[in-house]
């Protein structure tokens, strides 16, 4: 067998599957491209879509939470050992407490920037002093 001397998107009016949902029509019946010609149409967005999105006011209130809670001892045995920059050895933790690599990335994130946090808050109050 012979290979093409042209590759199949090089040749007009062909397209993948995966391109053909975004191919415009032609008003032809047959073809690759067949269909009526139609504008498309900008929808709505749906509430569906910001499903998961952290919004201003459930923000403010796990942070009041943590701020009154506090951490669990976990937490804190977490942001000790990110102190000492044993960031592998917190993650090991992190996977082990929470069940999958991703929460556990996501949690040693958290308290690294929880740690800066307060490390900034420090900081102002020893130089005022």
């Amino acid at each position: 067998t012979t290979r093409p001397l042209l590759s199949p998107t090089a040749i007009p009016g062909f397209s993948t599957l995966a391109n053909r949902r975004m191919a415009e029509k032609s008003g032809i019946a047959v073809g690759l491209n067949k269909g009526r010609v139609v504008a498309t149409r900008k929808l709505a967005a749906r509430p569906a879509q910001r499903k998961g999105k952290l919004g201003k006011r459930v923000k403010n209130i796990r942070e009041l939470i943590r701020d009154v809670v506090g951490s669990a001892p976990y937490e804190k045995r977490l942001m000790e050992l990110l102190k000492v920059g044993r960031d592998k050895r917190a993650l090991k933790l992190a996977k082990r407490k929470l069940g999958t690599h991703l929460r556990g990335k996501k949690k040693r994130e958290e308290m690294g920037n929880l740690l800066r946090k307060m490390s900034r808050k420090d900081k102002p109050a020893a130089a005022a002093e």
